[in-house]
């Protein structure tokens, strides 16, 4: 019987100056974090003021934007009632798009396009930013049209948004694959 105790006894033992620590010493209080400022909602004039001043030749057409970024064409089509917007990037024809491309970019929506995506529309295929309009930042739009452009021009290689892969899908394999493939090539050189 005494051994159950003095296990238990040692323990108290232990515990027992860090629990009367605990009671004397003021808990320390993390700061709280700075608070930002809210930026007023998106709306349309708000959205074209951004868009002009990264390309003043930006063109309105009803409720499309359109416009260039470093060579690439954009269109930007919001819906005020619905309370959405769509940016978007054409990347091909979907002609000629085999079974293992679109599997291919079913894998990069998953984990490497980030909050860019491929999608399919009008017989071509696209690099897209869908959000709700109103609660939209400036950087989140700036954010999304960067992962757009750059969809668009990964696409047949990395078909990545950015430099991060969100983990847990297929696109991190295929990368060490091609990794090692450039590492064999690399070899030959």
């Amino acid at each position: 019987m005494y051994r159950v105790f003095a296990p238990a006894f040692v323990v108290v033992n232990l515990l027992m100056p860090a629990a009367l620590l605990a009671q004397t010493t003021a808990p320390a209080v993390p700061e709280a974090p700075q608070e930002r400022q809210a930026e007023a909602p998106m709306t349309l004039t708000r959205l074209a003021a951004i868009i002009t001043a990264l390309d003043p030749d930006m063109r309105v057409q009803g409720p499309a934007m359109e416009f260039t970024l470093e060579d690439i064409p954009v269109i930007v089509i919001t819906d005020v009632r619905a309370d959405r917007m769509r940016a978007m990037v054409p990347i091909a024809s979907v002609q000629g798009l085999t079974e293992a491309d679109l599997l291919r970019l079913m894998q990069a929506n998953f984990d490497a396009a980030l909050d860019a995506r491929y999608a399919i529309a009008h017989g071509r295929l696209w690099g897209v930013f869908i959000h709700p309009l109103s609660p939209l930042e400036k950087d989140q739009f700036l954010s999304g049209l960067v992962q757009t452009i750059t969809v668009a021009r990964t696409y047949g290689t990395t078909y990545a948004g950015g430099a991060a892969i969100f983990g847990g899908g297929d696109s991190s394999e295929i990368y060490r694959g091609l990794l090692e493939e450039l590492r064999k090539k690399g070899q030959e050189l």
